[in-house]
């Protein structure tokens, strides 16, 4: 939204005119929060979006909250995905790979087309800021679920 500054006694007598664009701040907690889908998801999940990607940008990001044991499918994003550790302690794994602990202040990459799970502890909830851009329309490829086996290892 862009506002047109001036000044004068009338409009008639603009002395000039300065044109400003209006910051777009989302206000904490206007955005509420949505269950985790039991198709991406095993255990209690919550999502609460934090910002959307803009006509210019690809970007978007959702603070999302793991109970103990929850965790994602294994999935994958065509662009990547960044992890920020917000509080708690989570579990990683990269397909092929060992799972990792992961804390407050850790920040995880994924690559573009990574497949991966991540999620809480068996024994504390953990919460991340997941940032992640759309690739044609898409941000996430979900597949099948973590098992606990797999999960437990």
């Amino acid at each position: 939204m862009k506002k047109e500054l001036w000044t004068g006694k009338k409009r008639s007598q603009i002395q000039f005119t300065l044109t400003r664009q209006t910051m777009k701040i989302n206000k904490n907690g206007t955005h509420g929060f949505y269950a985790g889908p039991e198709d991406w998801f095993t255990g209690t999940v919550r999502v609460q979006p934090l910002f959307a990607k803009e006509t210019h940008t690809r970007a978007a990001g959702a603070l999302v909250t793991f109970e103990a044991n929850a965790r994602t499918a294994w999935h994958t994003h065509p662009a990547g995905q960044t992890l920020i550790v917000q509080s708690g302690l989570g579990l990683v794994q990269r397909e092929g790979g060992e799972i990792q602990e992961i804390g407050p202040g850790d920040v995880v990459y994924f690559e573009p087309g990574e497949k991966h799970w991540h999620g809480a502890s068996p024994n504390s909830p953990m919460s991340h800021i997941a940032i992640q851009e759309e690739v044609d329309g898409k941000v996430v490829d979900w597949m099948e679920k973590v098992t606990d086996e797999q999960y437990k290892h």
